[in-house]
């Protein structure tokens, strides 16, 4: 059981430094007085901090703290530690199913007879509505009300419940819709940098359900991605059970160029990250180039960590922090407490003071004067392209056969040209032609250099008489109301509009899939001739299917780049050699008459940007907005569900629960559900964006009355697990080998030989009481951070996952749904050992717990008598424990109750 803090003794108080009295107690590093500390790098300090606060010789040990101090010694030994974080953010998309699964414990609890009231997030959780902006209506003045309007018809239901939620569970902080994107609202306002509790203080640290939780890593706050079980277990009090990670020191020199911009950093140090392997570790970023990068540009390259495959991209806190943090309107008072704090615990970088040399895992030097303009594509984000190089590239891209970097498009098509009437008029469309073209996402939307840099573009391009052709989906979707606060004081927001980048929402928008249609006649001429049609967007996510179902080249760009594309209208253009256009006077117009310098840019965000702007939005969100306050809720502390709601459903998670974990289980005869390659996405397996019309979850919504202009996407209905579990592998893009070649949501009914939709192929196989498993090739599970991803298999019947490789935060939720992820020997697949996808399969495990150890080899068996050797990634004993009980939540609610382990 829990004993009292045997670190007590290092408890001390922190004075005010005019002496007017204290702000509180904390727990000093220095006062362990062990010199190993002043090596470890700052983002391994947070998690020796919070193991030394929250050390009770139960859930975190001595040892846990002397393993952290070690770091050095014992992170290259994969060694496994306890982690508490501060706080828990939620966006709606994950939110919701976070509260229906809370609100289930609570029902559950109480079948039990358990204190259902005990089901409450014992940290805070910060949850943003914030992934709601179908961009509908785009090129029009009144973008924002109209999809807000939308918004609220279409999910008032889903905003009630979490309504409800933030009344029914203590510790819950809800944002409003319309505030902002999640990852922004948490940089700009809900990051504490250091807490004060009840007169501890402590480092923030945040893990989010979302991959871009990294974000806030930018701000020296420590914070990642995690599956929304994971999330959920941390709001209950559960330790996050981690490896310690290596740190990768990434030292950066210099100053940027003229004229560059921080995507362009970002996509060069996530190309670099990647190649170097990050997976895993933590990157820390050091050097005197760190003077020369704000805080957005910090927070751009820390958001994007989960493209390099970090679990953070840390920046520790130094004077700019603090200079940001007092621009966003945070007190003089909260600010000082934060600098005194961190100087005792010898965690703030002061740049005028001899700097004591960090150890690093690796080492990785980036001088940032060689840092050049670039996009990344045409279908992942750190393949990235110089500008200079990408007519040659896209032309690569057309010849090369299908693949990342490969249309296969004939020779003798190549030069096609697709005519159409738009509105009356006739128009053309050729392969690489820009139909979307969005400013949109938490990177880049957050940093206004870049979003200034792309207003002054607009407004040279006006000045010269360029235009963006009228059937470009252009949109502009700021991260947080300060951006239209800024833009509108420049006076640069006209020039945006005119072009047709007018403010559709604050939200996730483009690269969440929320793009919305495109017009008819635009959808048929690519659709009828086989076109190659391009989106630019200046967001983090460009995969297969993600940004909209026509669009098969997606480049991710900088907010200047983005307008600079949609002038040109294609990305089959060198821009050093050709023209965006022709201006007014029937000159040639280049970029490089229309971009605007560094100077000019820094000189716009000085007089511009205001810390007034930040307190007047945020003061907003606090009070909501009229249409939130009127939505009317239940009182009640257990939910009284709906059972004909089509958003809100109560999941089976729970159903026939007993108080004695079901023990382990093994696979016996299963089918081979799907048969994947390389990089299968969470957005694959899950996607979050329309519900296509002939799926089966299309046909669900059809039976229960709803109209096809209703269906709304998949990650606005993650409340409703009926919907969800037919979404699953639901993608138009899903290559699957048993379908020799064929692309689409559908596989083989191995018996009898059908091909049928994945989800009716599931249920054949579970109304027959018959096992089904996965076969995966490298980095199954990669891409966003979605529960769904691994609920939706368990609710299909899926037993196990065999892949060569998977995502971290996607393996972790398999293992929290009770679905085993084994990995193939090194060199070996389903390829190299033969397998077809058509055999049955038997995986032999003990059913005693005890007997399992983390990392083990297991025999994988099939009917046709070949049989080989995987490793369980199970890969800490608490995991482990979580298969006994059939999932992290059960286990939960079986603890709280006070059942033995």
């Amino acid at each position: 059981m829990a004993t009292e803090n045997p670190f007590n003794t290092i408890l001390k108080t922190l004075e005010k430094p005019d002496g007017s009295g204290e702000f509180g107690k904390y727990y000093c590093l220095p006062a362990l007085n062990d010199p190993r500390i002043d090596k470890l790098p700052y983002s391994i300090k947070i998690l020796l901090e919070s193991a030394l606060r929250n050390c009770d010789e139960f859930q975190v040990k001595s040892k846990d703290v002397e393993k952290i101090i070690d770091w050095e010694n014992t992170s290259p030994k994969q060694v496994e530690i306890p982690f508490k974080p501060a706080r828990v953010l939620l966006q709606d998309f994950t939110g919701v199913p976070a509260v229906v699964d809370l609100a289930c414990m609570r029902d559950a609890m109480n079948k039990l007879g358990g204190d259902s009231n005990k089901i409450n997030p014992l940290v805070p959780v910060d949850l943003v509505i914030d992934h709601s902006v179908q961009v509908d209506v785009a090129r029009s003045e009144n973008a924002v009300q109209a999809n807000m309007e939308l918004e609220f018809q279409r999910n008032k239901e889903r905003f009630a419940f979490l309504k409800w939620g933030s009344n029914a569970f203590d510790n819950m902080l809800v944002v409003p819709p319309g505030s902002g994107i999640v990852h922004q609202v948490n940089l700009e306002y809900l990051g504490r940098v250091i807490f004060n509790t009840n007169g501890m203080l402590y480092p923030d640290s945040v893990v989010g359900t979302d991959s871009h939780t990294t974000m806030i890593d930018g701000l020296g706050v420590a914070g990642w991605g995690v599956g929304g079980i994971e999330a959920e277990a941390a709001m209950l009090g559960q330790p996050m059970s981690m490896v310690l990670p290596g740190v990768v020191g990434f030292k950066l020199l210099g100053k940027l160029r003229d004229g560059v911009t921080a995507t362009d950093l970002v996509l060069t140090v996530t190309q670099m990250l990647r190649k170097h392997g990050v997976v895993g570790k933590f990157v820390e970023f050091y050097g005197e180039g760190m003077s020369e990068l704000s805080l957005a540009d910090r927070a751009t390259i820390a958001n994007m960590s989960p493209e390099y495959g970090a679990t953070m991209g840390f920046f520790p806190v130094d004077h700019v922090t603090l200079q940001y943090l007092q621009l966003t309107g945070r007190s003089v008072e909260t600010i000082a407490m934060i600098e005194s704090y961190l100087r005792a615990n010898k965690m703030f970088v002061d740049y005028n003071e001899p700097q004591i040399e960090k150890v690093y895992s690796s080492y990785l030097e980036l001088k940032l004067e060689g840092v050049e303009p670039c996009i990344s594509g045409p279908k992942r984000p750190h393949d990235r392209v110089p500008l200079k190089e990408m007519k040659v590239d896209w032309h690569a891209c057309l010849d090369n056969k299908v693949g990342f970097k490969g249309f296969a498009i004939p020779k003798e098509s190549q030069n096609k040209v697709a005519k159409f009437s738009f509105h009356g008029t006739p128009a053309e469309l050729r392969h690489g032609d820009v139909v979307i073209a969005a400013i949109t996402s938490c990177t880049n939307t957050s940093n206004p250099s870049v979003m200034l840099g792309a207003a002054l573009v607009a407004k040279k391009a006006c000045e010269l008489g360029l235009e963006v052709k009228p059937w470009i989906k252009t949109s502009l979707a700021p991260g947080s109301g300060v951006v239209t606060k800024y833009l509108q004081k420049s006076g640069l927001q006209k020039y945006l509009n005119q072009l047709g980048f007018h403010i559709v929402g604050y939200g996730c928008t483009t690269c969440i899939g929320n793009s919305g249609d495109i017009d008819e006649s635009v959808a048929s001429a690519i659709s009828e001739n086989d076109m190659v049609a391009a989106a630019v967007l200046s967001g983090n996510r460009n995969f297969e299917g993600r940004v909209h179902p026509l669009t098969r080249a997606n480049y991710l760009a900088s907010p200047p780049l983005v307008v600079a594309y949609a002038l040109a209208g294609t990305v089959d253009i060198d821009f050093e050699t050709e023209p965006l256009g022709t201006g007014k006077d029937g000159k040639k117009i280049f970029i490089r008459d229309i971009w605007p310098s560094s100077e000019e840019v820094a000189n716009v965000v000085q007089s511009s940007v205001l810390p007034d702007m930040f307190k007047a939005t945020y003061q907003a969100i606090t009070k909501g907005n009229p249409t939130w306050n009127q939505l009317s809720v239940p009182s009640s502390t257990l939910y009284a569900w709906d059972p004909t709601s089509t958003y809100i459903h109560e999941p089976p998670y729970f159903k026939d629960m007993t108080m004695s974990p079901p023990g382990p289980h093994g696979v016996k005869d299963a089918y081979c559900l799907l048969n994947f390659g390389d990089s299968i996405t969470t957005d694959h397996i899950s996607p979050a964006g329309s519900i296509h019309t002939d799926s089966p979850a299309a046909k669900y919504l059809l039976e229960h009355g709803v109209d096809r202009r209703d269906f709304n996407s998949y990650g606005s209905r993650r409340g409703n697990d009926e919907i969800m579990a037919r979404g699953t592998f639901a993608n138009i893009r899903l290559v699957n080998k048993l379908l020799k070649g064929e692309v689409g949501p559908k596989t083989i009914h191995i018996p009898t030989g059908e091909k049928l939709s994945v989800y009716d192929v599931a249920m054949r196989y579970k109304t027959a009481g018959q096992h089904a498993i996965i076969l995966a090739g490298a980095e199954y599970g990669s891409g966003s951070s979605r529960d769904w991803a691994a609920k939706g298999p368990m609710l299909l019947g899926v037993k196990a996952v065999i892949a060569k490789s998977f995502e971290r935060i996607h393996r972790s939720n398999l293992v929290g749904m009770g679905v085993i992820p084994l990995c193939f020997k090194p060199g070996e697949d389903a390829e190299t050992l033969g397998l077809t996808g058509h055999e049955r399969y038997t995986i032999d495990l003990p059913s005693n717990v005890s007997e399992i150890r983390p990392g083990q080899d297991v025999t994988v068996a099939t009917d046709g008598g070949k049989s080989f050797s995987c490793t369980v990634r199970f890969d800490t004993e608490v995991e482990l424990a979580y298969f006994n009980h059939g999932g992290i939540l059960q286990y939960v609610i079986r603890n709280l109750i006070g059942s033995k382990q």
